[in-house]
């Protein structure tokens, strides 16, 4: 299982500040995607005032997942286009690692992608029975 939590930050002449977008998208095995204002559970999806459009086209998936990460990442379509894993392995997670690396030495954001601390690496404990991860009420 790999779990990398992050997160944008909008890079300023002064400050650097998360960005937040009240949106979720979810892809699976660039197959399926999920794109609304919902949470990803059962109490969201089915009773609050929420809506998601969701697809079950690879194509689709695929190409909105490149384009995601193509701009996340700050790297050219074609560069995102490999193995998933590979890419959270290789380019997200030393990314992500050295800009909160440098948050903490007080450095300067040299890119928008950010390790969210203290997260990643409880990634086991997510391991537990699903069910309670996906079902609130």
């Amino acid at each position: 299982m790999r779990l990398l939590c992050s997160t944008l930050v909008a890079r300023g002449k002064e400050a650097v500040e998360q960005v937040y977008v009240h949106a979720k998208i979810g892809i699976v095995d660039d197959r399926w995607l999920t794109l609304g204002s919902a949470n990803l559970n059962e109490h969201s999806l089915f009773n609050d005032t929420e809506v998601n459009l969701i697809v079950d086209d690879p194509g689709l998936a695929t190409a909105t997942r490149h384009r995601l990460w193509a701009e996340h990442l700050e790297m050219p379509l074609d560069a995102v286009a490999g193995d998933p894993a590979t890419l959270v392995d290789d380019v997200w997670r030393p990314i992500a690692s050295e800009q909160l690396a440098r948050r903490r030495a007080g450095a300067p954001a040299t890119h928008r992608l950010l390790q969210l601390p203290g997260v990643s690496r409880r990634a086991r404990r997510l391991l537990g029975p699903i069910q309670s991860l996906l079902v609130d009420g």
